[in-house]
């Protein structure tokens, strides 16, 4: 059987904020291809760990790695150009420009059209046709010329998780996607992250399990900046260090 590389590695890595240190010996591997859940309770470490991933922040000690380069220190655009794409808790997308500008906004950026070309977009057929089918993807075509403030919460977050992948980045960080959405909008969105997310790496920070559950291959908890556990979705269910920190009552 041959063993697939690691997508994301955290190696010894340590993040202190003044004499507050948040992360401590943090070590984690997201393989390549795989959907990965970073669970804990709040206050764990979870956002900072997105942030040491994707450049918003360095770490104090330790390297982040993905595909064996070492990218700890770079600037968020430069990971980014490396692959790497990633949502954030708060949504980000523009409100006052419309579900396809959005997504064109993302492409472009993804395909290192500068915003000088912008006035000529509509000359790039490739372009077009790649915002178009993100748009089908996420189920927005109906919503194509609405300005992005105007649409339900749920579907804003769909928007995002669009701008998230237009570049084709093969790793995919999403954080709290689900969060304020009701069950049957949740089942939605796990169904879109799911299909969208197909052949990429994901890593995903989720408070609610059912959605960690059901869409995770492997799952690492973190409890104070260090993770206790990594295993297969039953492993952790079944691990009572976890189910003490963390889990409780909710696995059962």
């Amino acid at each position: 059987m041959t063993v697939k590389p690691n997508a994301i590695e955290i190696r010894d890595v340590q993040k202190s904020f003044g004499i507050t240190s948040v992360i401590r010996d943090l070590n984690l591997q997201v393989v390549e291809g795989e959907r990965h859940a970073l669970i804990g309770p709040n206050g764990a470490g979870k956002s900072t760990t997105f942030n040491l991933i994707s450049g918003y922040m360095a770490p104090t000690s330790g390297d982040v790695l993905m595909r064996g380069e070492k990218i700890s220190g770079l600037p968020p655009y430069q990971i980014n150009r490396r692959g790497l794409s990633r949502s954030f808790q708060v949504t980000n997308v523009f409100g006052n420009m419309t579900v396809w500008e959005n997504l064109r906004c993302a492409v472009l950026w993804a395909t290192g059209h500068k915003y000088a070309f912008w006035k000529n977009v509509n000359n790039l057929p490739q372009v077009r046709e790649r915002t178009a089918q993100i748009l089908e993807d996420i189920g927005l075509t109906s919503r194509r010329d609405v300005p992005a403030g105007l649409l339900t919460y749920a579907e804003q977050r769909a928007l995002e998780i669009g701008i998230t992948v237009a570049g084709g980045a093969n790793v995919i960080l999403l954080d709290e996607p689900t969060a304020g959405m009701s069950h049957a909008e949740t089942e939605r969105a796990v169904t879109l992250i799911r299909r969208l997310t197909e052949g990429r790496t994901l890593l995903i920070v989720e408070h609610d399990m059912s959605v960690v559950f059901g869409l995770a291959d492997r799952i690492s908890v973190l409890v104070y900046g260090h993770v206790i556990a990594s295993g297969t979705p039953e492993e952790i269910r079944n691990n009572p260090k976890v189910r003490e920190a963390y889990l409780g009552e909710e696995a059962a």
